[in-house]
């Protein structure tokens, strides 16, 4: 197995959004606002090789939106899907998989994308099989209004009518190991439904992709909780629950809404669960 940062591009948040209740005198030192009071954020996807099979985990905002859409999330930088995955000798085709923890619009964008007369819609991995889940496949296809900016019919429909769409079968518990994947999936509901986080044992080391559960190493703070979040009293619980074991096991977390952060470590203070360690992907797979 080897895996692969795949960075399908940056964008810009507003960091009261981004934090909740939590005030910006404090939020500020860890996560630095510009004049507009925007945080910098990252759409950082995850590839994982393995064998035959190719899995890119989460697809970033893609492409297909308009200039005004895009005009809200202050795009910057030049990453790309196609340039990250070039990088490691990969192109979209080459996927067989593809993992999405939720299908709110920064995180399964990029997996639709137009025809190519513009008149409609198709998959942007044309080999790939789509994975979600049942409870949260109902969530995203009759949202609430809290969140129904952030599903959006044209990332979430053209999937089940390509015949390319799959369900993760869940457990009875908030964790199981995946037939169907290769690994394991940690199921989280503050955020929204049944988002997925994948738990990858690689090099001896457990990495997880941290999806919304804890976007920025900013985040760490239990109270530290994004606005956006639609149970965040659940949040503060799985946080908790998520962050007590993470320490315990020396877990890596990968953040995929961190523009400087890639990997981080935690450990146990007197003050709870904090940083430990930030790695770069280049320390891992040097």
């Amino acid at each position: 197995m080897k895996l692969y940062p795949i960075e399908s591009g940056n964008f810009k948040l507003d960091g009261g959004a981004m934090f909740g209740v939590v005030p910006k005198t404090l939020w500020s030192r860890t996560n630095p606002a510009d004049d507009k009071n925007l945080i910098d954020m990252a759409a950082r996807c995850l590839l994982i090789e393995d064998g035959n099979r190719l899995t890119l985990i989460d697809t970033g905002m893609g492409n297909k939106q308009s200039e005004k859409f895009f005009g809200y999330y202050s795009m910057w930088g030049d990453h790309s899907i196609d340039k990250s995955l070039a990088k490691y000798g990969f192109s979209r085709d080459d996927i067989t998989d593809v993992f999405l923890t939720h299908l709110h619009f920064d995180h399964v964008g990029g997996a639709i994308q137009w025809n190519k007369d513009r008149t409609g819609y198709e998959t942007a991995f044309k080999n790939a099989h789509f994975w979600t889940n049942d409870n949260h496949w109902e969530w995203a296809t009759k949202p609430n209004a809290r969140e129904k900016a952030s599903f959006l019919t044209e990332n979430i429909m053209p999937m089940q009518e390509s015949g390319q769409l799959k369900f993760i079968e869940r457990p009875k518990g908030d964790f199981k190991e995946s037939s169907e994947m290769g690994f394991g999936i940690f199921f989280a509901d503050g955020h929204t439904e049944k988002q997925m986080l994948p738990h990858i044992n690689y090099m001896d080391k457990t990495f997880v992709f941290m999806a919304d559960l804890l976007p920025t190493a900013g985040h760490i703070p239990l109270p530290y909780v994004m606005g956006y979040d639609t149970r965040p009293l659940l949040t503060l619980d799985e946080k908790a629950k998520f962050l007590n074991t993470a320490a315990d096991k020396e877990y890596y977390l990968v953040l995929e809404h961190d523009a400087h952060n890639e990997i981080i470590t935690v450990q146990h203070t007197e003050k709870g669960v904090r940083l430990k360690e930030v790695l770069k992907w280049d320390d891992i797979l040097m």
